[in-house]
């Protein structure tokens, strides 16, 4: 009966809605909403994660899934049978420790757990004040003072005790004391300080259970203070479990699918929500996007976009009282992922860091894992940034982030040169597309906007200027002498769509006539990009998609684009997300296309479809595009599957006066 009071409190305290490192909604079921985390154990390995994400661990394992299998897991007895008392729960923020802490909770309080733990206690490191000195009774008396049983007394019986200290890293703590210091006594006061480090060295409560949650970068004093302990680091969510993260936060198969195929479209996107905060971040914003509306092939939001809204929650409830030293750490920071970028580097030792300013414990752990060194080792730390896209991102950061001409690289002076990146792009390094994108991104109006209003940061606009001579002068070069002008590379596409400014999608376009692209596999979200162009293209006269395939759903999928994809399926799944969608619920692979080919200023007169094996269910909109297109003369579709039908609906389009085709092929 004690047990279960005490329990049914914790439980209470758990729900409470505190500001976590995942920012989860108000009211958040963890039922419906947690998804399993990858995890490795033993982190203090040389090999990172897959997806771009810079971990620690080497190899992964992922964790079981299931109702109530989180503390199973984590306490799970290691190849010698011994079962771990304390467990280090690693991993940058946002990647879901608090969470788990939650789950954790949640099991115990509904006595999935009963028969490991008689006692959960859960101390918040960053939400609590505690006291400067205090006995172990002391401290389970001011978190839980709900107890009907004196902590005393529990501690006095040596039960099956779990203590869980969430966000070690904000108490601050050396842990550097003469063991002599420690306690013994669950009622003796000492300052805070050592009557933790008891419990952490087994003095005090020697049979408890620990389970710790901390960030890398704070591990090191820790590690010199416990004596058999298990290392556990969560790498994110694997390629299964984001999809079926997306349907537990929608919880709405139908939106859920829509937004699932909008990031599986965006090879950035979908790889950053690796990251749980990430996955989050996308989510949250694309449930603002869908709010009045059916479909998200107008989301307003570019990657840019929502990388800044991303950095803006990291840095939530930093000190806005000093915007000079965030300022000048983020300078710092871009200037080391740059010159990462350039030199094909993701490692940085702890000198760099230091050298360069960036050893600030209240920012560098948001933004770099730290890799602690085994024992036996006489090297030092290693950093990297929690995810590649992220260095990209800051790397393009360091070429508009305005610092009066005053920073100096950690590895050496890299100028600011804008057209070097472009054209290192351009000739030979392509590995720099993304932060080529980023770039475009990060100099629209919007983005300077709300990186000055929101995270305090100056972008200059200047480089506007460079970006428009460069996509000129590219395109030029490519096009031959006496042919017409074309555009015929898909980044060029993405790069206006990911600044996402009319104005500058018509002047870097307007030299143009052609757009010629060959083979290219269209995701939605290339044809998202590509639609916005057409759109803002005024003199667009001749469109070539030769051999181009459209696709709406994950591209990894081998059945066909009109064939829907279904919501998370099994055992993991949520309950209902399995739903069979009917084929009219997909518009038809060139829907995009066509509506943005209809705009009101448009030129086009010739569209060549050639080998794109278009079906049927694209006649209707080809029938509608030649019944309202006033000066299309030229339609190509050699190598479709029409079909009869289709045909026949193309006759309708070719027999309304509105008609110009004179050639069809």
């Amino acid at each position: 009966e004690h047990r279960w009071d005490s329990r049914e409190h914790m439980v209470r305290e758990s729900r409470q809605d505190r500001e976590l490192g995942a920012c989860p909604r108000e009211s958040l079921s963890l039922h419906s909403r947690f998804t399993t985390l990858t995890i490795t154990r033993e982190p203090q390995s040389k090999h990172g994660a897959k997806d771009g994400a810079v971990g620690t661990g080497q190899g992964c394992s992922s964790a079981s899934s299931g109702a109530a299998t989180t503390t199973t897991m984590l306490f799970e007895p290691s190849g010698d049978g011994q079962t771990p008392q304390v467990v280090v729960l690693v991993g940058a923020p946002g990647m879901g420790k608090t969470m788990m802490v939650r789950k954790v909770m949640m099991e115990w309080g509904e006595g999935a757990l009963h028969t490991q733990f008689d006692f959960v206690f859960c101390i918040d490191c960053k939400a609590i004040v505690l006291p400067m000195e205090a006995s172990m009774a002391n401290l389970v008396s001011q978190c839980c003072p709900g107890l009907q049983v004196p902590a005393g007394k529990i501690l006095d019986d040596q039960k099956k005790i779990l203590f869980i200290f969430d966000g070690f890293e904000a108490l601050g703590f050396s842990l550097v004391h003469p063991e002599a210091e420690l306690s013994s006594d669950p009622r003796e006061v000492k300052p805070l300080e050592l009557t933790l480090m008891s419990l952490l060295k087994k003095t005090l409560l020697p049979k408890a259970s620990l389970l710790i949650t901390i960030r890398p970068t704070a591990l090191g004093s820790l590690r010199q203070c416990l004596k058999g302990e298990n290392y556990v680091e969560i790498l994110g969510f694997s390629a299964a479990r984001r999809e079926e993260y997306f349907h537990r936060y929608f919880e709405n198969p139908s939106k859920a699918d829509m937004a699932f195929r909008f990031v599986r479209g965006n090879e950035i996107l979908y790889s950053l929500c690796v990251i749980p905060i990430m996955s989050w971040t996308i989510c949250t914003i694309l449930e603002q996007e869908l709010c009045g509306k059916k479909n998200l092939l107008e989301c307003s939001k570019t990657t840019t976009g929502m990388m800044m809204f991303y950095l803006s929650q990291l840095l939530k409830h930093r000190d806005r009282d000093n915007p000079q030293v965030l300022q000048q750490f983020l300078l710092q920071l871009c200037s080391l992922a740059a010159e990462g970028i350039w030199k094909h580097k993701v490692l940085f030792e702890e000198k760099e860091i230091k050298d360069c300013g960036l050893d600030l414990p209240g920012l560098l752990p948001y933004f770099l894992n730290e890799r602690i060194p085994r024992e036996g080792e006489d090297h030092e730390s290693v950093y990297a940034f929690t995810h590649l896209h992220l260095q990209e991102f800051f790397a393009a950061m360091f070429y508009v982030l305005e610092d009066n001409g005053e920073t100096i690289s950690s590895l050496g002076r890299l100028e600011k040169d804008v057209n070097k990146l472009l054209e290192s792009y351009n000739k030979s390094r392509k590995d720099l597309n993304v932060t080529v994108q980023f770039l475009f991104g990060l100099v629209s109006q919007k983005s300077i906007e709300y990186m000055d209003k929101t995270i305090g940061c100056r972008i200059s606009s200047r480089a506007q200027e460079e970006l428009l001579e460069w996509l000129q002068r590219r395109h030029r070069s490519l096009s031959h002498p006496g042919q017409a002008l074309k555009v015929s590379e898909m980044d060029t596409f993405h790069f206006l769509f990911e600044m996402n400014e009319k104005s500058f999608a018509q002047s870097a376009l307007g030299h143009f006539t052609d757009l010629d692209l060959q083979d290219t596999r269209l995701t939605l979200y290339d044809q998202m990009a590509l639609s916005f162009c057409i759109q803002h293209w005024a003199g667009l006269g001749s469109v070539t998609l030769q051999g181009c395939s459209f696709h709406w759903r994950d591209p990894e999928a081998e059945l066909d684009v009109s064939v829907p994809c279904s919501g998370v399926s099994g055992a993991g799944g949520h309950p209902g997300a399995l739903v069979m969608r009917q084929r009219e619920d997909l518009p038809c692979p060139i829907h995009l296309l066509c509506r943005a080919l209809w705009h009101r200023d448009s030129a086009l007169q010739v569209l060549r479809l050639q080998w794109c094996r278009l079906s049927e269910s694209c006649c209707a909109e080809l029938a509608a595009l030649l019944a309202e297109h006033p000066g299309l003369a030229q339609l190509e579709l050699a190598d479709s599957s029409l079909g009869d039908s289709g045909v026949r609906l193309l006759c309708e389009g070719l027999r309304t006066p509105g008609c110009r085709l004179r050639i069809l092929r």
